[in-house]
């Protein structure tokens, strides 16, 4: 039976995985864009009928601008919890922790996402209609671009980056240290270990501000890196080269249109 229940959960989170990215493609195509974020032909005939139009799809509202967050959270923070989740079972036996439990961290974690969400949400709008970026959610200006991959570059040297990361790269040292059973439990951890993630990860959302937060080759990128990053034998090492790779680009960003005139 325990069997069953684990095969029913891993089963129903991977799923969920897919589906996200799934719907986010959806959205893309919905919209008339490509799998890069760029506009297909419907999107370039309505700004060429409309020169004042950036965008071709509403997500000048919260509502809808919420719910592509939600749900691209989901598709790229869910693949990253596949060892505090393995983590969490290994402790099943050893430390009565349950299934119940296992779905409590889940749920914690995904709690703070969303809110998360929430708030990127609103900093997008305000940036939206302060003319900062456009429909796509991408700087309009190669200084804000440039200025922002450097920022979350040399944010990966910071002590906070090094204790977020210690906590997500390292998912059961926080279970031994702040162990609790039960849904409650499972649940508290799950909104403690969000917490720490979102520390942690929070610069590479930002960076769909760069290539687009519908951008889906972008987003996967990102999602790759955080993944990279909690990986056991290797995620320590990925975090400064990481940071060394963002400045450099953020630096051509700026620098590029100066040298070529541009």
């Amino acid at each position: 039976m325990q069997g069953t229940f684990r095969t029913i959960g891993w089963l129903t989170f991977f799923a969920a995985i897919l589906g996200a990215w799934v719907f986010l493609y959806m959205m893309a195509v919905g919209m008339d864009l490509d799998i890069l974020g760029r506009p297909g032909p419907m999107g370039e005939t309505m700004r060429a009928m409309d020169p004042r139009m950036d965008m071709y799809m509403p997500m000048a509202e919260f509502g809808p601008l919420f719910a592509m967050w939600a749900i691209m959270m989901a598709a790229m923070m869910l693949p990253t919890m596949v060892p505090t989740l393995r983590a969490y079972e290994d402790l099943m036996v050893s430390a009565n922790g349950t299934r119940i439990g296992w779905w409590g961290v889940l749920l914690g974690y995904g709690v703070v996402w969303v809110a998360f969400a929430a708030l990127i949400t609103a900093v997008q709008l305000a940036l939206l209609f302060g003319s900062v970026v456009d429909m796509l959610g991408i700087a309009r200006s190669v200084v804000v671009q440039g200025g922002l991959l450097i920022a979350v570059g040399a944010f990966q040297f910071t002590k906070v980056k090094e204790v977020c990361h210690g906590v997500c790269h390292s998912p059961m040292s926080y279970f031994l240290t702040r162990w609790k059973t039960g849904f409650d439990g499972g649940l508290r951890m799950g909104l403690g270990l969000g917490a720490f993630c979102v520390g942690c990860c929070w610069g590479f959302m930002a960076l769909g501000f760069v290539g687009g937060v519908m951008n889906l080759a972008w987003m996967g990128l990102a999602t790759l890196f955080m993944v990279v990053e909690k990986l056991p034998q290797i995620g320590h090492y990925t975090t400064k080269p990481m940071g060394v790779a963002l400045i450099i680009a953020g630096l051509a960003v700026i620098g590029w249109p100066m040298m070529t005139g541009g």
